[in-house]
């Protein structure tokens, strides 16, 4: 078992550092030589469309896959030779819901923590806290399958945090639930961050990773396309706003030579032409003075989004 001191120090004090980090199926790289650092309590997302490469990353940071080349480290130790020590610091929220659904809710948390060996004198008032936090409290007899998908979602982060880990790791933690419950997800987030819990998601929402990260990584086919702020990326890849222009799927392509040259640059979308901009009000009417009368059109502040087709030139969500 490593020393306290282990535990806690890294070369650069990250939580979590990779470095040319691989996973390969056969001749497949599922993840292609990606470096990064996570530092503690911050809010760290990978972005991406379907089969990116962040589940993948995320099972070889909480010790479930080896990693095929590269360096990794997370708490200070190789996952691929400390596993049980890391992941009893690892709070993990998976894809899929998987509570006991023949158990009650707060019995949930209970038979959790007992994996941990943490004793029952500990895990009642624990399980009674954190059904508060995750404001199920009423809920604390209820059967698993009565819960709604949002409940589930906020009982699967109440039983990750059993254990008081270090480290809360959520893949795509809101995918499938109304706009009402995300928001609700978000706020239970946001206090952990404040508390100083080191969160590690992924998602394939750009608004959840503008609402939740501090910093993030653009991945695609296994490699990081960008890193930085949602608001630095933005900066960097697109304009302050981007005016949405509908013509027609037949009209879109033939219109676009014209509209080109009102803003810095196009993109050409089957529904709609993109124009960036930073004041997307003045290319509308120099649109409008052209006599190109859209259809629709909409003046929005760019987005992740929008960062996204600047690096893949297509949609995120696939």
């Amino acid at each position: 078992m490593p020393s306290p001191d282990t535990l806690s120090s890294t070369a650069n004090n990250a939580v979590i550092s990779a470095s040319n980090l691989t996973k390969k199926y056969k001749d497949f790289a599922a993840v292609d030589g990606i470096s990064f650092d996570i530092a503690p309590g911050e809010s760290f997302g990978f972005l991406g469309p379907n089969g990116a490469g962040k589940s993948t990353t995320m099972r070889m940071i909480g010790a479930v896959s080896t990693r095929t080349s590269g360096d990794l480290s997370v708490v200070g130790l190789d996952p691929n030779q400390f596993g049980p020590e890391i992941r009893s610091q690892l709070g993990v929220v998976p894809q899929e819901d998987n509570l006991d659904s023949e158990l009650k809710v707060r019995d949930n948390l209970i038979v959790y923590g007992r994996y941990f060996g943490l004793p029952h004198s500990y895990l009642g008032p624990k399980a009674d806290e954190l059904l508060e936090f995750a404001q199920l409290g009423e809920k604390a007899k209820s059967r698993v399958d009565d819960l709604s998908g949002g409940m589930k979602r906020r009982l699967t982060i109440a039983r990750a945090l059993i254990n008081n880990p270090r480290i809360l790791m959520l893949d795509e933690p809101t995918t499938g639930l109304d706009p009402q419950a995300r928001h609700i997800l978000w706020d239970r987030l946001f206090r952990l961050k404040e508390q100083g819990t080191t969160l590690v998601l992924t998602t394939h929402y750009m608004d959840e990773a503008e609402q939740l990260c501090d910093r993030l990584v653009v991945i695609d086919k296994g490699t990081i396309m960008a890193e930085g702020s949602p608001s630095s990326l933005i900066k960097k890849y697109s304009t302050r706003e981007v005016l949405e222009l509908r013509f027609g799927s037949d009209r879109n392509a033939d219109v676009a030579q014209q509209v080109e040259p009102l803003g810095e640059r196009i993109e050409v979308l089957p529904d709609r032409i993109l124009v960036y901009s930073d004041n997307g009000e003045v290319v509308l009417q120099k649109v409008t003075d052209l006599g190109l009368n859209p259809l629709t059109s909409l003046v929005r502040r760019s987005s992740l989004e929008d960062v996204f087709l600047r690096l893949t030139g297509r949609s995120l969500i696939e």
